[in-house]
């Protein structure tokens, strides 16, 4: 997609060929040149392990004054919840990289052939009566803001209780547009207030 935006918009505008990126060896070649710790990219990439990327923190490395990680407390101000109320939190898949799906199995959590579940709290699904596999609408409530996506399997998984979660993008249009965090403006999509409700109703 990224690559046919680039080539209908910007062909003829510079020397960049867009159309080879279509190939991922090309993408790993380019990255190997600029990219510290990945050189020989594409002959790493294919050694029967793979590689592991270099992490600054796992190194103990830290780009600081003091050349030490430095944290911060920020005050915790709880999100208020009704009765028929959880807090969503979108994740990623072990087939997934950002965005990008490469499947539709989830090999952390035992998921096959679909991504459009919500885990929840096994004592949630029985309060709220919900039972295995069941269909479900999601609808995210920020100020007088409500969006809905449709279909969701319920999975019982071991989450806190009134918590529950969903891998992203599907649940992309549950995230307001103005909910963001502050001081970053990232979307707050991993603070997502929703009600859940049988499908078909």
């Amino acid at each position: 997609i990224i690559v046919g935006i680039a080539e209908a918009t910007l062909s003829g505008k510079g020397d960049v060929k867009w159309t080879n990126f279509l190939d991922y060896d090309e993408i790993r070649d380019r990255a190997s040149r600029v990219v510290a710790g990945f050189e020989k990219f594409n002959e790493r990439v294919r050694a029967p392990d793979g590689f592991y990327a270099p992490v600054a923190a796992k190194q103990r490395r830290f780009e600081t004054a003091t050349g030490k990680a430095n944290f911060t407390v920020n005050p915790i101000r709880p999100l208020q919840l009704a009765a028929d109320q959880f807090l969503m939190m979108t994740i990623r898949s072990h087939d997934q990289f950002n965005t990008t799906i490469y499947g539709l199995d989830d090999r952390y959590r035992g998921i096959h052939g679909g991504r459009r579940v919500i885990f929840m709290n096994r004592d949630d699904m029985a309060e709220a009566g919900l039972q295995d596999r069941q269909l479900v609408n999601l609808t995210s409530h920020f100020q007088a803001e409500h969006r809905t996506v449709r279909d969701f399997r319920v999975i019982p998984y071991d989450i806190p209780r009134r918590c529950a979660a969903t891998y992203y993008p599907e649940t992309n249009p549950l995230v307001a547009l103005g909910s963001v965090a502050e001081i970053s403006n990232t979307p707050a999509s991993k603070s997502i207030v929703i009600t859940i409700e049988p499908a078909g109703l």
